[in-house]
């Protein structure tokens, strides 16, 4: 039995109350759901209950799987929330629909690069390593505005976000806040921040969009 829908349910509540809670509009945040390593069979269930829009860490994985889904469920929403190399940015522009983890300027030409020749124009966010953990990608946040001035300007991209993973360790409460005071210095609307363990707290702090993995499909 695949209890994944009832728990998409109670996550989508939690949601809701956080909103409340936080005195914003309902429907302010939105759920992505995080069907990195799960199979189709997995996630079939989770679009059948109503869920459109997902999260995928690798390009490959998300290439076998999404395609088909995507023909038996119109108007599904795929992120890419795990790290692009460069090699790849072909086939993550041909499949995706957002980008959350540019965060250096070979990745950003090449974005820019491989949506002129497709004709696709992505919707784009900056990930910041909001924790400067050496083994974490993203730009350092003292260089996010500059970072993003330079998608705009130099790269012509329109970057509509940031998106941070705060250190596991850490109280995530003075990493939201930097995100969000750094996308205000950015000019940008968008924060994706928040996972499984912290959305509700994201939520609080602002958070347009919440990436929740395990609290839907279960543990890995």
């Amino acid at each position: 039995m695949n209890d994944a829908p009832s728990r998409l349910a109670e996550v989508k509540a939690r949601i809701a109350a956080a909103e409340s809670e936080a005195r914003r509009p309902a429907g302010a945040v939105t759920l992505v759901a995080v069907s990195k390593t799960f199979d189709a069979d997995a996630v079939r269930p989770v679009l059948a209950a109503g869920q459109r829009v997902f999260g995928e860490n690798r390009v490959q994985e998300a290439q076998g799987k999404w395609p088909a889904l995507r023909n038996e469920f119109p108007g599904s929403e795929l992120h890419l929330i795990g790290p692009l190399q460069s090699n790849k940015a072909k086939e993550a522009v041909a499949l995706f629909d957002v980008i959350e983890t540019v965060d250096r300027d070979k990745i950003a030409a090449e974005l820019a690069k491989e949506m002129k020749k497709q004709g696709k124009v992505l919707r784009l966010y900056v990930q910041v390593n909001i924790g400067s953990e050496p083994q974490k990608a993203g730009i350092e946040p003292a260089e996010a505005v500059a970072f993003v001035a330079r998608c705009r300007e130099t790269h012509g991209l329109a970057v509509e976000g940031l998106m941070c993973i705060p250190p596991a360790d850490e109280n995530p409460g003075p990493h939201f806040a930097l995100l969000e005071k750094l996308a205000g210095q950015a000019g940008v609307e968008k924060l994706s921040m928040g996972m499984s363990g912290d959305y509700e707290t994201a939520v609080a702090f602002g958070a347009t969009s919440v990436r929740v993995g395990s609290a839907i499909f279960g543990h890995r």
